[in-house]
C-alpha cells in the first residue's frame, strides 16, 4: 500500500527542518529557538507586558515563565512593574538582551531572504493564505 503524506505531516516536516536549522544557529550564540522568539517579541524601547508574549507565540504561560526566569538569570531581560497599574509587569531587554535579539533578527531575516529568492512571491502569498486558514480552522472549529 502506498503511503500518502497528510497535511499535518507536510507542516510537521517543514517545521522540524526549520526548527532544527534555527536551533543549530541559535546554539552557536548560546540560545535556543524559544529564547530567540521570546526576545523578538519584546519591544526594544518600551518593553512588553509579560501577558502579551505567550499568546503572541502560541505558547503556554507556564512555559514562558520558565523561559523568562532563565532569561533573567542569564542577564538578557529584567522585569518591572508598571508605574500606573501595579498588576502589570513589563519585560525589558538588557543591553545583552538587545544584542541577542539582533542576532535572532538577523537569522530570521536571512531565512526569509533565502525563501523569497527560491519561491515566487505569488506562491508565498497563497501559502500564507492557506496556512492562516488552516490555523483558523484549528482554533475556531472543534473537529473532534
Amino acid at each position: 500500500m502506498k503511503h500518502t503524506p497528510t497535511i499535518c505531516s507536510h507542516i510537521k516536516f517543514a517545521w522540524l527542518a526549520i526548527a532544527r536549522m534555527y536551533n543549530e544557529e541559535a546554539s552557536k550564540h548560546g540560545m535556543s529557538i524559544s529564547v530567540g522568539y521570546v526576545l523578538l517579541n519584546i519591544d526594544k524601547q518600551y518593553g512588553t507586558p509579560a501577558t502579551k508574549i505567550a499568546p503572541a507565540l502560541g505558547m503556554e504561560a507556564t512555559s514562558l515563565s520558565r523561559i523568562l526566569k532563565n532569561l533573567e538569570e542569564d542577564g538578557l531581560i529584567y522585569r518591572k512593574q508598571d508605574g500606573n497599574d501595579r498588576r502589570l509587569v513589563k519585560v525589558f531587554l538588557t543591553d545583552k538582551g538587545k544584542e541577542a535579539k539582533e542576532v535572532a533578527k538577523k537569522v530570521v531575516k536571512k531565512f526569509n531572504e533565502v525563501i523569497r529568492q527560491e519561491i515566487p512571491e505569488t506562491k508565498l502569498q497563497i501559502f500564507t493564505e492557506v496556512i492562516e486558514k488552516i490555523s483558523s480552522i484549528v482554533v475556531e472549529k472543534n473537529i473532534y
